[in-house]
């Protein structure tokens, strides 16, 4: 069987887990009473609550399953769920009020610009940097058998694989979703994978 790496800052038993990112976290001040609903598209958006302790937490759009998930194990509810993309949000935005106002809790650096084609459009969102990522020592220092399956899970952890490695011919790609696969060079094919979960994409590397 050929050996599977994992690209991502969550790890799976059934891969070589590679953490892609190291994530430094912000505490920004927020007048939380303020907003009816958050918008939450990773699980380090909802990691970064964590620092704020007690405080009146909202009903979530999340981006996709994992990162509901990630938002329930903090204790909070979710007002609906995105198909795994951000631009897949702005159809789920858009079923509510223009007066409604969100918080877009955010990275630094994102790969969709969902937000403001919304505010352009006179939807109430404000959007706050609550953390920074970089690519991780782990992923820079990685050594990856040949012929091997390679999953990546975001557009920076291909990023952060191709700054000091090359795809070869013989390994396989698997990519979580089509805001990671945008970031696949256009000479390298790719397995898209049919959810936006780390499971889906192991169950395609299990089948190869």
């Amino acid at each position: 069987m050929k050996s599977i790496y994992l690209f991502s800052i969550s790890s799976h038993p059934q891969a070589k887990s590679i953490n892609s990112l190291d994530i430094k976290f912000f505490k920004p001040k927020i007048d939380f009473s303020k907003y009816d609903y958050f918008i939450i598209t990773s699980k380090q958006a909802s990691e970064s609550l964590k620092q704020y302790g007690s405080f009146e937490i909202k009903p979530a759009l999340c981006v996709s399953a994992q990162s509901a998930l990630s938002y329930e194990n903090i204790g909070g509810k979710i007002l609906d769920i995105g198909a795994g993309y951000g631009d897949n949000l702005i159809d789920k935005i858009k079923e509510h009020p223009k007066n409604t106002k969100w918080l877009y809790l955010r990275a630094k650096i994102v790969a969709s610009d969902f937000v403001s084609i919304c505010q352009n459009d006179g939807y109430d969102i404000d959007d706050i940097v609550m953390y920074e990522s970089g690519c991780s020592k782990e992923i820079d220092n990685v050594v990856v058998e040949d012929s091997s399956i390679l999953i990546f899970t975001s557009p920076s952890s291909v990023k952060c694989f191709l700054k000091n490695h090359s795809i070869s011919e013989d390994s396989t790609v698997i990519v979580i979703g089509k805001t990671t696969a945008s970031a696949v060079p256009k000479n390298i094919k790719y397995i898209l994978s049919d959810k936006t979960t780390i499971d889906s994409c192991i169950d395609i590397a299990k089948k190869l």
